[in-house]
């Protein structure tokens, strides 16, 4: 990406001028595009009315499917749109019928909520959890993985990139192994989608969910769930109403024929229009090139902040993200985050609650996260290590 393509992105976001941001595995921040896009919606549904104003932008509704779909290669009929990655994670999981002595795989990096799924599956109905942890050097290791793959193994459910470490999981090589022993494959996609390329037909997962908030730069409130057409009779719809079902009679019904039957009717119209402008506008940049420029600005960050005496950087491994942890000696990490807000850098903490397998492995309580995106800039991760390193000073003269 060029410095005139990243100032125009950055003219382009209003947020930019004001803060540095570097909590983009909370929250990026919007392009104004995506801001207009909602709010000139909200407004004409405020004078039109509601079930107008849809019936009006109805195409370009029904198009967020299948920019979605182009941005995984997946089929809009493969597609459906959630408030949130918990909620699309949780209608994939919950749809699942486990037995008793069924096994789920899982890793040390998952995320709390896909692990608040597991606990509930393994208490009530006797299904055996097996956590994959990683090895030494950070890295997930597909041979153990492999090797814990039995006759009952029901379900692989892994989180692509983890929330409180800045490890990236190879879910293609899971894949690989999914598909060869014909076991179901969940990938919670929450911090990669709108960071780096995702590919479904590459993954072979059957189902994959994510967020908008994050790194695709949608708003809050937004996220989406893909489920593999032959895989959509494997789960059961966990809600449904008029719009994942049709016929209805006190007799039955029939579920509509795409993955659309997972979704409920009544949501945003404005943020999922604000959704499919955020997903376009990354596709418009090329997820390629997104991601080729958040490598180079993780590195840069990562290298600079082992270079100050007293920080310490937790991210191991041999493929790593835009998600930069570390920790500064004898200080709290929520001080260093109260602290850098007050010269206007966003970072935010990693708690143990996140991820609280790895965490637990890492001897870990919390650790500051500080997560790049495209839009940020060499000029920025220096402020950030200048106002480190004075912080460290201004603490040690305590």
């Amino acid at each position: 990406m060029t410095k005139p393509e990243i100032d125009q992105i950055r003219q382009d976001t209003k947020g930019c001028a004001n803060k540095i941001h570097f909590n983009n595995a909370g929250a990026s921040l919007p392009a104004d595009v995506v801001v207009d896009t909602v709010v000139d919606y909200l407004r004409e549904e405020a004078i039109e009315g509601g079930y107008e104003t849809e019936a009006k932008y109805i195409d370009r509704i029904n198009d967020v499917y299948d920019q979605i779909a182009l941005l995984i290669n997946a089929e809009k009929e493969e597609v459906a749109i959630f408030e949130n990655a918990s909620a699309a994670w949780g209608t994939a999981f919950k749809g699942l019928v486990f037995e008793n002595g069924d096994e789920i795989i899982t890793t040390e990096m998952e995320y709390v909520t896909n692990l608040i799924g597991l606990v509930d599956m393994q208490k009530e109905d006797g299904v055996k959890v097996i956590v994959i942890p990683n090895d030494e050097q950070g890295n997930f290791s597909i041979e153990k993985f492999e090797n814990a793959v039995t006759s009952r193994t029901k379900l692989i459910a892994v989180t692509h990139v983890s929330s409180s470490g800045g490890s990236i999981l190879p879910i293609e090589e899971i894949g690989e192994i999914a598909e060869r022993h014909q076991i179901l494959y969940l990938v919670d996609a929450c911090q990669s989608a709108g960071q780096m390329p995702l590919d479904v037909r590459k993954i072979k997962c059957d189902m994959l969910s994510a967020t908008g908030r994050k790194y695709l730069r949608a708003p809050r409130g937004t996220g989406f769930l893909y489920v593999k057409k032959t895989s959509q009779n494997k789960l059961k719809p966990v809600l449904l109403d008029f719009l994942g079902a049709g016929n209805v009679s006190l007799s039955g019904y029939t579920l509509r024929e795409d993955a659309r039957r997972f979704e409920l009717y009544e949501k945003s119209r404005a943020l999922s229009l604000g959704l499919g402008r955020a997903v376009a506008y990354a596709l418009g940049i090329g997820l390629e090139r997104i991601w080729e420029r958040i490598e180079y600005l993780s590195g840069i960050l990562r290298k600079k902040l082992s270079e100050i005496d007293g920080i310490t950087v937790h991210d191991h491994g041999n493929n790593l993200s835009g998600i930069v942890t570390f920790s500064i000696n004898a200080m709290d990490s929520v001080d260093v985050k109260t602290k850098l807000a007050a010269r206007d850098i966003n970072v935010s903490v990693g708690g143990q609650q996140a991820t609280p397998i790895y965490m637990e492995n890492s001897g870990l309580t919390t650790v500051v996260r500080a997560s790049v995106h495209y839009y940020n800039t060499e000029e920025e991760i220096e402020v950030l290590c200048s106002e480190l390193s004075l912080m460290i000073v201004e603490n040690s003269e305590k």
